[in-house]
């Protein structure tokens, strides 16, 4: 009963943080860090790595996720390593895609959860070239250590940085 109450305490607060603060500027950030605040559930950290399909290599995929949506190099999304699927609330062809908040280097931002994969051992998360960038602008690292990510309760989050 305790966990019923705490969930949806939990849910009202998303709701009213995504209704009331989840505005955007023109450069297509979040600005309030009011709708962080209320995200839902435990964070898990690791390490992160960035994925293109459209680029040969061994792990060459297709053009669609395994949400069913085509592979968008410029969105804020990512693909969660496959035994976390259930976690990000199951990630499953043709249903609302699932959002997380990810941290590293001092920096936010909130991504759709569109994909998931096999990930090299010690990567919880492949980020798109956009949302990798934002934390490597140089696009030099290939890894990222020490993201820290956060599955978002509610589906209709605003994917982009978080100010």
């Amino acid at each position: 009963m305790l966990f019923g109450s705490s969930a949806a305490i939990c849910g009202a607060v998303v709701a009213l943080a995504i209704s009331g603060t989840a505005a955007r500027s023109e450069n297509g950030s979040v600005h309030s860090i009011a709708v962080v605040d209320a995200a839902c559930g435990d964070a898990i950290v690791g390490a992160a790595s960035m994925y293109n399909p459209f680029k040969p290599g061994w792990r060459e995929g297709g053009s669609n996720t395994a949400s069913g949506e085509r592979y968008d190099p410029s969105g804020w999304a990512a693909a969660i390593k496959t035994s976390l699927r259930r976690k990000f609330g199951g990630v499953e062809f043709g249903a609302r895609p699932k959002y997380a908040l990810v941290e590293a280097a001092g920096k936010k931002v909130i991504v759709k959860i569109n994909d998931v994969g096999p990930l090299t051992p010690g990567r919880i998360i492949d980020l798109n070239e956009r949302t990798m960038s934002y934390f490597d602008p140089s696009l030099q690292l290939g890894v990222i250590n020490d993201v820290k990510v956060s599955p978002l309760a509610g589906d209709y989050w605003i994917p982009g940085p978080i100010s």
